[in-house]
């Protein structure tokens, strides 16, 4: 049994990447030792690289290793830990793994499992608060739903953070995207049961932080706006919430309070509500642990919510009232992914991740520059955090920190994130759910810059091969040199003095190997310049830059020019002087789009069937979603290269349509 009041001197994050590492730290401050638990992939990451100690979790997928609750627990014991911290996602609200922790004699940093199991049930908790006279959305069974439903939001039973999450505006499309949401509700959290309710259009999605002690002291730590989303995982969140009248905040904190008490809980937690365009909040979930928003909440209020989980698990009492808030913060999450593509997540090696700290501003990541971005997990690199007297000057930290953020590698959302920060709508706080449907165009079309970005690229590569100053001068004059990047051709020549002179620019004004700098109609823009070596194993590829060097043998494949601009980034790929005349792709080739594990065939899909263009062929599992592949073009079906279980890399033929009617025609 756990004695009444433990004291916790050896501490397992059940969990991995940016979490692990934020408890860690926590723990490093209350001179607590601690343990990381690790899968294969994740053997040589951050969290495991930061522990005092590590255990392996055997295999790739969560569903083998953080998802084995005997194995974690199995891990904690032979460690020597005495408490074990759940984090958030993978086993944070399962019930079973909670008692499960607390049978080993080991201290659970979490409510009970009875609160765990109340509320882990998204139908069953729903039902609970129904009682508690809490306001909800009626749940719609979607066997016997209709036209009059829609549309309707799918959402799985067991879990959060978007996954098993799909809208649904079509009946006919309803069991297509149950089968997909419990799919990827299974594969996320052990469990694929999955229901409906109304889907509330341009609501906002508005929380409340909780924190409760054993002696019946229970916290509304303000309110939390988390609207920006996309694929409904949070992209922007911030404290408090803006626009909230005095009475709307006192009935979203009575319905929190109220929901923590009706359980029992104890430690942190958050309960979340849809805020309509009427102002009617209803109650959406209870998510029984930390949330990924929380830094907000430590910023507003000045606490450290794992040192009060820490010690609320040692059976100390909070104090009666919570500190009064502060200011303003706002957090967004720096993704590899690519918002143009659908939100396609991105892998790789992340050769840089150069995140602008200061006063006001925090960062909390899972990774460092060389480290690889794989496909098993989220795609989550670092949450970006400020904090400030005023929204507005909150939000203008945020946007200038992320705006000179370094990022080589993988596609990420780093301008997104920008262009959304300094979006009108977003500056004024007129925020809701559908932000990014109506925005994402405009914030996804590509920069102004890279044509300038290309003659940086240009004349820093003719710096790194002639020296400072690009190789001698000639006396006789000679013909242009010509370098062209993502199809921006640039013609530059050398100068009597050594400088250079380029078409389309006004004046070069200083060039080297890491930095131009250009002047265009009287503006100079400095150009931060860095190539990096794309390889296929190892932790970090070749690269120009410092840092750890990749284990094992690497393959160089192609290099990547980065230049980094105060208003934009951008990556650049040279021209082969002599183009590989087989790198060719046949007409109707589908490519995956990811790396991934092909989950699903379309049903009745065989070679020789009919398909049209922009029909589900095949579905992907990717960092725990699954992503939908769709046929390139109408015609036949001539080959299928996929087959489910099958691992693919970004690329892969996946299968071949041929437009069979336009072959037809030519032979007649």
């Amino acid at each position: 049994m756990i004695p009444e009041n433990p004291v916790i001197n050896t501490l397992l994050v059940a969990n991995r990447g940016e979490i692990a590492c934020r408890v860690f730290r926590t723990c490093a401050e209350l001179g607590i030792d601690t343990v990381a638990v690790h899968s294969d992939p994740d053997a040589d990451a951050l969290h495991t690289r930061t522990a005092d100690a590590s255990v392996r979790l055997p295999g790739a997928a969560p569903s083998d290793t953080y998802l084995r609750g005997e194995l974690v627990v199995k891990a904690a014991l032979a460690a020597g830990a005495d408490a074990v911290h759940p984090g958030y996602g993978f086993l944070s609200e399962n019930a079973d793994f909670a008692r499960a922790v607390t049978d080993a004699g080991l201290t659970w940093i979490g409510p009970s499992p009875d609160a765990i199991a109340a509320m882990a049930s998204k139908t069953r908790a729903k039902e609970l608060m129904a009682k508690a006279g809490v306001p909800l959305l009626a749940p719609v069974d979607p066997a016997t739903a209709t036209d009059a439903d829609l549309p309707l939001l799918l959402k799985a039973a067991a879990g959060g953070g978007g996954r098993g999450m799909r809208i649904v505006r079509e009946l006919a499309q309803l069991q297509d995207e149950v089968t997909a949401a419990s799919a990827e509700a299974r594969s996320a959290f052990g469990d694929g049961d999955v229901f409906a309710e109304p889907y509330v259009e341009n609501g906002r999605h508005i929380e409340v932080q909780v924190l409760a002690d054993t002696h019946g002291t229970v916290w509304a730590l303000g309110t939390r706006d988390c609207s920006l989303q996309r694929r409904h995982q949070k992209v922007i969140e911030e404290a408090p919430a803006p626009g909230l009248t005095d009475a709307q905040r006192t009935t979203l904190h009575d319905a929190a309070t109220a929901a923590a008490r009706a359980v029992g809980y104890v430690g942190a937690g958050t309960v979340e509500f849809l805020v309509d365009a009427n102002g009617r909040a209803y109650f959406l979930e209870m998510n029984t642990r930390l949330q990924v928003e929380h830094p907000v909440t430590e910023a507003v209020f000045g606490i450290d919510l794992v040192a009060l989980q820490i010690r609320v698990a040692e059976g100390h009492a909070l104090p009666p009232t919570p500190p009064d808030a502060r200011g303003h913060a706002v957090e967004a999450r720096l993704y590899a992914e690519d918002p143009a593509r659908g939100w396609q997540p991105q892998t790789g090696v992340l050769h840089t991740l150069d995140v602008p700290t200061g006063p006001g501003l925090r960062l909390d990541t899972g990774f460092e520059s060389g480290d690889t971005v794989g496909v098993h997990y989220d795609p989550m690199l670092a949450k970006v955090i400020a904090h400030a007297p005023t929204r507005a000057e909150a939000v203008r930290a945020l946007a200038h920190t992320l705006a000179r953020t370094r990022v080589h590698g993988p596609v990420t959302n780093r301008d997104l994130l920008v262009r959304s920060l300094r979006h009108p709508d977003f500056r004024a706080a007129r925020l809701d759910t559908g932000f990014y449907d109506r925005h994402l165009d405009a914030l996804t079309t590509p920069p102004p810059g890279e044509a300038l970005a290309a003659v940086a690229a240009a004349l820093a590569d003719a710096a790194a091969r002639g020296g400072r100053f690009g190789g001698g001068w000639r006396n006789v004059p000679s013909q242009p040199q010509t370098k062209t990047y993502n199809g921006h051709e640039v013609r530059y020549r050398r100068e009597r003095d050594g400088g250079y002179r380029v078409e389309g620019v006004d004046r070069v004004v200083s060039v080297t190997p890491h930095e131009v700098v250009l002047e265009t109609e009287g503006v100079q823009i400095r150009h931060r310049v860095q190539v990096h070596a794309s390889t296929s194993t190892g932790r970090s590829g070749a690269s120009t830059s410092t840092g750890r060097s990749g284990q094992g043998t690497s393959t160089v494949r192609a290099s990547t020019v980065y230049v980094d601009t105060p208003t934009g980034s951008y990556a650049l790929t040279p021209a082969p002087r002599f183009p590989d005349p087989t790198a060719r792709t046949a007409p109707g080739s589908l490519l995956a789009p990811m790396p991934g594990t092909v989950v699903r065939i379309a049903e009745g899909l065989a070679e020789g069937v009919r398909v049209e263009a922009g029909q589900p062929l095949l579905w992907l599992e990717a960092m725990k979603m699954e992503h939908r592949v769709t046929a390139p073009a109408s015609g036949t079906l001539t080959a299928l290269h996929a087959a489910p279980g099958r691992q693919v890399e970004v690329g892969t033929l996946l299968a071949v349509v041929t437009d069979t009617s336009a072959q037809e025609d030519q032979e007649a």
